[in-house]
């Protein structure tokens, strides 16, 4: 990328965090430090995989400008929101028209609850960026932040981990795990994505090990 290039993209992403400051509230689980490393694996990812980044960049800062809360009957839409308003935005301020439906494909199909098909390499991108910051040791704490923001207990203290009981993350932050978490690896779009995905899952896998032990209580899944 050369030097004026490389100007012009850290205008573009200035503009992109001012509009996140102006649009969005505050949750613990998509501040910006969740933007900004979805951002970077989105680069990472991009360049490894040869995608678009003036495709994936937008998409990856404006993937939550529209945020609904994890407990809300609306969570699903979040992400088609998200991609209505950030196609408005980047109207706006002009950026360049060709890129925006792909961009506004790329927001609303990284949601794992929307549950929408990713049908471009860019949107596949984003969507893995965004994953990944779902587990490892980000995703775990990220999970008990949320737990603690829903006042979800820890787990059930009499079976911690569901085995017998259908796994509720309603009801329990460690049951995230087993609804979501620990399936996301096999559902990454990019070679790149599933790489990263596996090194991470397993590390969650160890933290489930070690909790059993100390709650005298081995996880079997």
């Amino acid at each position: 990328m050369q030097a004026g290039q490389q100007q012009d993209w850290e205008k573009w992403e200035e503009r992109f965090a001012q509009f996140l400051d102006e649009e969005t509230g505050h949750d613990p689980a998509h501040d910006r430090g969740h933007v900004i490393r979805v951002v970077a694996n989105a680069k990472e990812i991009a360049a490894r995989e040869s995608a678009d980044l003036a495709v994936v960049v937008p998409a990856a800062w404006l993937h939550d400008c529209v945020i609904i809360p994890k407990n809300s009957e609306q969570r699903q839409m979040a992400s088609t929101l998200a991609a209505r308003r950030a196609a408005g935005f980047l109207q706006e301020c002009g950026y360049p028209a060709v890129k925006i439906p792909a961009i506004e494909h790329a927001i609303a199909a990284h949601s794992f609850s929307a549950n929408i098909q990713a049908e471009t390499l860019e949107a596949k991108v984003v969507q893995d960026a965004d994953r990944l910051d779902a587990i490892g040791a980000i995703g775990i704490a990220r999970c008990f932040v949320v737990g603690g923001a829903l006042d979800t207990p820890l787990y059930d203290l009499h079976e911690p981990f569901p085995r017998a009981r259908e796994a509720d993350d309603k009801e329990y932050a460690i049951d995230h795990f087993y609804v979501k978490l620990l399936k996301l690896a096999d559902q990454m779009g990019t070679h790149s994505g599933r790489q990263e995905a596996a090194r991470r899952t397993t590390f969650m896998r160890q933290f489930l090990a070690q909790l059993g032990e100390e709650i005298d209580f081995a996880d079997e899944s």
